[in-house]
């Protein structure tokens, strides 16, 4: 028995019939300002793509560098590939990610683990402080 998503207040289905600037009042500050401005033209054209991917029923990866990108009721259920520097991280999305940026799941920097020192350390460098 799982709990059914809401947005304050609003189910999954009432905001995927909403429009952008219904949906805009119920997001953060920093979303809504950005819906209201409009989306870039590299935005809605990422925007139309998802939709005629969704419209037709294909189930493929669609890439984009658009970090920038509000995650919109209508992309629920899609898989994207969001560039991060590097490489395309394949990200579903679920409805707990709407009105985050796709940037946000798809990391720019690893946790850097360090070792021992490697061949050709210095003497000083050779150190490892006990934990």
């Amino acid at each position: 028995m799982s709990k059914e998503f809401t947005l304050r207040g609003y189910t999954l289905d009432q905001l995927q019939k909403m429009s952008i600037y219904d949906l805009a009042p119920l997001l953060n500050a920093r979303a809504r300002r950005t819906l209201k401005r409009g989306l870039s033209p590299e935005n809605k054209k990422l925007l139309e793509k998802i939709e005629k991917y969704k419209k037709l029923g294909i189930n493929k990866v669609i890439r984009t560098h658009r970090r920038d990108m509000i995650v919109l009721p209508s992309m629920v259920g899609m898989k994207i590939a969001v560039h991060n520097g590097k490489e395309f991280v394949e990200v579903e999305i679920t409805p707990e990610m709407i009105g985050h940026y796709l940037g946000e799941f798809a990391m720019t920097n690893r946790i850097v683990k360090h070792s021992k020192p490697g061949k050709g350390a210095t003497r000083s460098s050779k150190f490892l402080p006990l934990k």
